[in-house]
């Protein structure tokens, strides 16, 4: 967690080269800018501009410029670069030519839902997400196949498990740069693999999805492969989900609104009660609504205690205190993804509201699901962007962000 003074003795003892900045786009593609260690105290005071109608989702060319602003407390080393004359990345916060915060910068809008969590609730969530991706092999002209790297299967190991290696020197370099997996392993689809993060603050759990994503495509890149995050990347297999699990804790300096009151239930009662009009930020493109409702993704709007076959889950635990989300894939921006369940839960918390009767039966099984008479999910991304466009919550938390 570094301050600005702190950055840059660092760039300068560390021989620092290269810096880049890093931001996002509303789909949550990340874009980078590299500047010299000369640079850099301009970047803090002045920003450094760029053009904004270049950028998906930003600006006309009428009003194109806006500016990064690094976020010293994101730097980190990219230990796959040289060490000598070294290159470091940081996060940065975009503003417009006034000066003030830009509307459809993601960080930006996921910090302004924390705060609006801690300030109206008096508490934060802790985020921890899972992330799945499929590892393919390249043709002879380096282009991506279908050809998954291995045929192994859940938690099998090696030599079935041709990804051991790969996930180990992804967890190395995680870790080189201040992030900490929890657990690493091969997952049910051929070629498919997950890691899943320790728990953080929102903001840095959604920073940790954006460098563990670059991580895993750089790494299978330099092993001659190709890293796959699409929601179903082969037919008639298990799709890529990222799971987010959430719980909560009083915020510093905040007085919790609820007293000792659980507000799990509320916390589960709002994301319950707005994931239909949310569901195209959690699930952003056509193949995603394909992986929904097929091998173990869900497909009915509901909730159970241990069962992985509903939309939301109550793990087993002692405190009683997390729940899963397990409809969005790594397709997502998670920093709107993040922050719409963030006001959802705070919407969920203010007003009460309370999800209906938890689902124990196996919704995976078609027969028992359909005398359930349960909602489903949107079918299709059209079908989610048309419920998102009528939603008066989704408007108020995205504000000029276009569906």
């Amino acid at each position: 967690m570094y301050t600005q003074s702190e950055v840059l003795d660092f760039i300068q003892e560390e021989d620092v080269k290269f810096i880049r900045l890093a931001y996002f786009d509303v789909a949550g593609k990340q874009k980078n800018i590299s500047i010299m260690p000369s640079e850099l105290e301009r970047a803090f005071r002045e920003g450094i501009a760029f053009d904004a109608s270049a950028v998906r989702g930003f600006e006309g060319p009428e009003k194109s410029d806006l500016f990064l602003f690094p976020d010293p407390s994101t730097l980190a080393i990219i230990p796959w670069r040289p060490m000598t004359g070294k290159v470091v990345r940081m996060f940065c916060d975009i503003q417009d030519s006034d000066g003030k915060p830009y509307s459809k910068d993601c960080r930006t809008l996921l910090k302004k839902s924390c705060k609006r969590l801690k300030d109206e609730c008096g508490i934060e969530l802790i985020i921890g997400t899972e992330i799945e991706f499929y590892l393919f092999c390249l043709d002879e002209k380096g282009k991506p196949t279908k050809e998954p790297f291995d045929t192994a299967s859940y938690m099998d190991i090696a030599p079935e498990d041709h990804g051991e290696n790969i996930r180990r020197d992804i967890c190395f370099t995680l870790e080189q740069m201040g992030i900490t997996p929890e657990a690493s392993h091969h997952e049910e689809g051929p070629g498919q693999n997950e890691i899943d993060f320790m728990y953080s603050d929102a903001l840095t759990a959604a920073d940790n999805v954006a460098t563990f994503k670059w991580i895993v495509n750089t790494k299978a890149a330099s092993n001659g492969l190709y890293a796959d995050f699409s929601p179903k990347p082969l037919a008639g297999e298990a799709g890529n989900g990222m799971h987010i699990n959430l719980s909560y804790r009083l915020a510093n300096g905040a007085k919790e609104s609820g007293g000792d009151e659980n507000l799990l239930p509320y916390i589960l009662g709002g994301i319950y009660n707005y994931i239909e009009e949310i569901t195209c930020f959690l699930n952003p493109v056509e193949n995603s609504y394909i992986r929904l409702g097929s091998s173990k993704a869900p497909k009915y709007i509901s909730w159970g205690k241990e069962n992985r076959s509903a939309m939301i889950r109550l793990p087993a635990s002692k405190s009683g205190t997390r729940l899963e989300v397990r409809s969005p894939d790594p397709m997502c921006n998670p920093y709107i993804a993040i922050a719409l369940l963030i006001n959802a839960a705070i919407e969920g918390i203010k007003n009460k509201i309370t999800a209906p009767a938890s689902t124990e039966e196996n919704l995976f099984d078609n027969k028992i699901a359909s005398k359930l008479n349960l909602r489903t999910l949107p079918q299709s991304l059209e079908e989610a962007k048309a419920i998102a466009r009528k939603s008066d919550f989704v408007k108020s938390v995205l504000g000029e962000i276009e569906v």
